[in-house]
């Protein structure tokens, strides 16, 4: 656990002081002053990620990776020292007035408490809990490629899986602090999920303002899923990576429609997070649809420059994954083989890639087998909504609901052409449209619960409030009640879900852990050789973990393409 904070801390100022200068810089160009302390975290986080898949196109990810990170901060701090000297100076008047003020000072370190309680809370559960199944059997061999040898090509022929890119591994794999000659740590999970609980946190005032917004019922989402995920955020899964920046970016834009923002420097930028989160995983793509809002200003403005910035940061942030795709697998989008544009000799077969595509499809339908995959849906979706859990049913059954209350909503829109409807709409689309994405292909709760979630959030987020705003400006008291009745549930709610989780954490307690993290899972392995090199698979079932290095599941149909496995893999025909 303490290893954990200390990680933790490193990452903290590293991925701060790279957000601080990417968007200092961007500002220029779009006038606009950033003032969440978050919004330089997590473009932080993304451009740590996309500098550590860069890196690991020329060179692995370890000590050389992080010594040239920390010289770009230190370069960054020198030249922002005036911006962040003003920066600070205003978190000092912030304290000055805190000791004048009595009442002030006590909410100030009440909050500094809590700031606290929860970084405990969370590196408690990041240095412990469940791994993924998914981690001993691909994450955690992924992970340490990258560490390694940074890229590989034809590595998605030792094992398919190796070849699903996602740019969580290659931040893994920066913080992993595996060059110190120690365990390979796996906490950048644990360190977004506690940054989008600081982002919930701001659920409270609901209190202070005594009325509801629409981003309230996203953050009452989120916080059921974080504490769904607590004792698995220790695993680094990129359903984690993706689902928890799903949430930051959809909480984050209802915050700035509920501010009544009009620059379009801040969703813009949400634009491109939505960019890089094609990147972890390509099942959030239709996020990018987002980008119809800020797109359509700076094109009736006819502001060019700014459009080509935005457009050449989505390019970047998206081109050490393209590029990592086609060196893994030879494919430029892995397991889809519709665009076939490269001829190299380390590309997965044809066939199997189109085998793997629909294996993924069919079991998220809840079948193994791929036969079936032209099942038509009305038969394989009603098995599969049977086999959902309760809580996912209603969830799911709610999604469904709000979709058809999205579409009547448009239809008004249609005729009625209600101006402030524009953004709302937009938001409720893409999220509506990304849940229908995936209820329609591959609908494994774990892959598309944040569609899920967010769905009904924000739909039934917006048609609240409207009617809660409604009857409020119409004097009635019926309304005021129905809103404190709803208020005064979701905080039953949380106070239910608070009080379970609590009791699942005591009942748990084991005194471990607490200097170091949980390592890998690893399992019992044989020995087999391919043109002389060393590789390693299971004895029983299809996991190897994190030690037994390199490994696939079974023994590969693979050859060497030049004298050691840093030259890469081929097919063997």
């Amino acid at each position: 656990m303490l290893a954990v904070i200390f990680i933790w801390l490193y990452m903290a100022v590293t991925v701060f002081l790279l957000g601080y200068g990417i968007l200092t810089g961007l500002s220029i160009v779009g006038s606009y002053r950033v003032k969440k302390w978050d919004s330089h975290v997590m473009c932080g986080l993304a451009g740590a990620a996309v500098y550590a898949q860069f890196f690991s196109i020329f060179a692995p990810v370890g000590f050389a990776a992080n010594l040239l990170l920390i010289a770009i901060c230190l370069l960054i701090a020198f030249l922002c020292r005036k911006r962040l000297r003003e920066d600070w100076k205003q978190i000092g008047r912030r304290r000055k007035w805190a000791e004048a003020d009595g009442v002030f000072r006590k909410k100030f370190f009440a909050k500094v408490f809590f700031l606290l309680v929860l970084l405990l809370l969370y590196a408690y559960g990041t240095s412990r809990g469940i791994l993924h199944y998914d981690t001993a059997l691909y994450h955690a061999q992924s992970i340490r490629w990258i560490e390694e040898y940074g890229i590989v090509k034809g590595l998605g022929n030792l094992h398919c899986r190796l070849a699903y890119n996602s740019a969580s591994f290659a931040l893994s794999a920066l913080y992993s602090m595996a060059f110190l000659g120690g365990q390979s740590y796996h906490c950048a999970a644990g360190f977004l999920a506690f940054v989008v609980a600081l982002i919930c946190t701001e659920l409270g005032k609901v209190i202070g303002r005594k009325k509801m917004c629409p981003s309230d019922f996203a953050r009452v989402a989120c916080i059921y899923y974080l504490l769904m995920i607590y004792d698995e955020m220790i695993s680094p899964a990129s359903d984690y990576f993706m689902v928890l920046t799903a949430f930051y970016l959809v909480i984050r834009w209802m915050d700035l429609m509920e501010e009544k923002e009009k620059a379009v420097f801040p969703y813009a930028m949400l634009c491109v997070l939505g960019v890089f989160l094609m990147t972890v995983k390509l099942s959030a793509a239709l996020i990018i649809l987002l980008v119809c809002g800020p797109a359509s200003v700076l094109l009736q403005e006819k502001r060019w420059k700014e459009t080509g910035v935005y457009i050449g940061l989505g390019i970047l942030a998206a081109a050490p994954y393209l590029i990592r795709n086609v060196l893994l697998s030879g494919w430029l989008v892995y397991p889809f083989t519709g665009l076939d544009l490269f001829r190299v000799d380390w590309k997965i077969p044809k066939g199997i890639a189109d085998y793997d595509a629909k294996e993924i499809q069919v079991w998220g339908r809840g079948y193994s087998d791929v036969t079936k995959f032209d099942m038509p849906i009305r038969e394989w979706m009603p098995a599969w909504f049977r086999g959902l859990g309760g809580m996912d049913k209603l969830f799911v059954l709610a999604a469904v609901l709000s979709v058809i209350v999205f579409a009547v909503r448009f239809g008004l829109w249609l005729v009625q052409r209600k101006k402030e409807w524009v953004g709302k709409l937009l938001l409720e689309g893409v999220v509506s449209l990304s849940f229908l994405f995936w209820l329609f292909s591959s609908p494994l709760i774990r892959y598309g619960c944040v569609y899920v979630y967010l769905t009904t959030a924000v739909v039934w987020g917006d048609v609240c409030t409207e009617f809660f705003e409604s009857v409020r400006l119409s004097g009635r008291k019926a309304g005021q009640y129905a809103e404190k009745a709803c208020m005064l549930l979701i905080g039953l709610f949380l106070v239910y879900k608070a009080a379970a989780f609590g009791m699942e954490v005591c009942t748990s307690y084991v005194n471990d852990y607490w200097l170091y993290q949980k390592d890998y899972d690893n399992y019992e392995v044989k020995r087999y050789e391919i043109d002389g090199v060393v590789f390693y698979c299971p004895v029983e079932g299809d996991r190897v973990g994190y030690d037994s290095f390199p490994s696939s599941p079974a023994e590969a149909q693979i050859h060497l393409r030049g004298n050691g496995i840093g030259d890469g893999f081929r097919y063997a025909e």
